[in-house]
């Protein structure tokens, strides 16, 4: 993903003339997802007429694939750049509709057992990103955002931490492209991993959940697995997330003491802090998931709601594969990327370990 594209979709959206302006991206997205669609039910049909086993590859994979060929062949043209840069907030929505087939009692539950991980997790992946990073000699706030980055929610919680503790456009960049790099790997190479392995969509939804880092690719991980893996790693991905604001306020704290950004030193500026870099769809996520759980949706009403969340993460797919550049990767030098692998394959194998105990 080009760095200037991230965080991009609020801004050139807003108002009516931004949302003409992004019609043409959002088509674009449209179209890459429905052939995605297709290319997957091609696939099906064709090993189904002649007998012969083919890879099953999900839509979710086309759409990134289709994406990825456009962005690094033809290029984004200008006139669809403010609609591919709504993807993030398809993903969004796709989410809070999501919930529709949640029940409360269910994610606390999930929630419970997925906090415990995540705070393990946690400490292992920053532990190693740190200790890895000061060996191959990176700054230490290049390492701490690539710690922020793979415990937490990937690109959102690098944003965030950027401006609490002071990180330069060099540094963000890089961590960016690591953690992008590193998710798109995840995302094709954990559904293989669990197949083989043999976990049940629980297990698989609960180690993408924990292991993958950003929203988008944990999303698209879970639904290459199944369905039902999908929903399991939103929830706990949703987990993860609701603790980015406590996370980089931590962070923030200690680079305030070594000459950083100082900020949030009264507790009411801790909080506003927090609720700063609270990601609010997760609150949506959790209001319509309380709706379902009071009866307030039949079961027409949660497959519809279902069916929207699928377009809406289509179009999402589609976008994560336009908004990676293979060019601007490469121009970000190997060690950011080397850190931010050791610490994937140390978090996805202490994380299946982990789900293979608990569960």
């Amino acid at each position: 993903m080009s760095t200037t594209d991230v965080g991009t979709a609020d801004t050139t959206t807003a108002g009516p003339s931004g949302l003409v302006r992004a019609i043409p991206g959002i088509l674009l997205l449209a179209v890459i997802g429905i052939v995605g669609v297709g290319l997957q039910a091609g696939l099906r049909a064709i090993g189904a007429s002649t007998g012969t086993r083919l890879p099953d590859i999900e839509y979710v994979l086309w759409a990134i694939l289709l994406g990825l060929l456009v962005r690094n062949t033809v290029g984004v043209a200008a006139v669809f750049r403010p609609g591919v840069a709504t993807y993030e907030f398809w993903l969004k929505i796709g989410i809070v509709l999501l919930g529709a087939r949640y029940l409360l009692g269910d994610l606390v539950k999930l929630g419970g057992l997925s906090f415990v991980l995540i705070l393990v997790d946690m400490a292992v992946a920053t532990t190693v990103i740190l200790l890895v990073g000061r060996l191959f000699g990176l700054g230490g706030k290049l390492s701490s955002l690539l710690a922020i980055g793979t415990s937490i929610c990937g690109v959102s919680a690098i944003i965030a931490g950027r401006g609490a503790i002071g990180a330069d456009d060099e540094d963000s960049g890089y961590s960016i492209a690591a953690i992008l790099a590193l998710g798109a790997v995840a995302l094709f190479s954990f559904p293989a991993i669990g197949h083989l392995v043999g976990l049940s969509d629980v297990q698989f939804g609960l180690w993408a959940g924990l292991a993958v880092d950003n929203t988008a690719e944990t999303t698209a991980t879970g639904a290459a697995f199944s369905p039902a893996a999908q929903d399991v790693a939103v929830a706990v991905k949703n987990t993860r997330n609701a603790l980015i604001g406590v996370v980089v306020l931590v962070y923030a704290a200690y680079w305030a003491t070594r000459g950083g950004r100082a900020i949030a030193t009264t507790g009411r500026e801790r909080v506003a802090f927090v609720w700063a870099t609270f990601p609010k769809f997760v609150l949506g996520f959790l209001a319509v998931a309380a709706l379902g759980t009071a009866g307030f949706f039949s079961g027409a009403d949660k497959t519809s709601l279902g069916n929207l969340s699928k377009w809406a993460f289509l179009l999402c797919f589609a976008g994560v594969g336009l908004n990676f550049d293979l060019r601007e990767l490469a121009r970000t030098g190997w060690r950011p990327l080397v850190v931010a692998a050791a610490g994937l394959v140390v978090v996805a194998a202490c994380s299946l370990g982990l789900v293979l105990v608990a569960t």
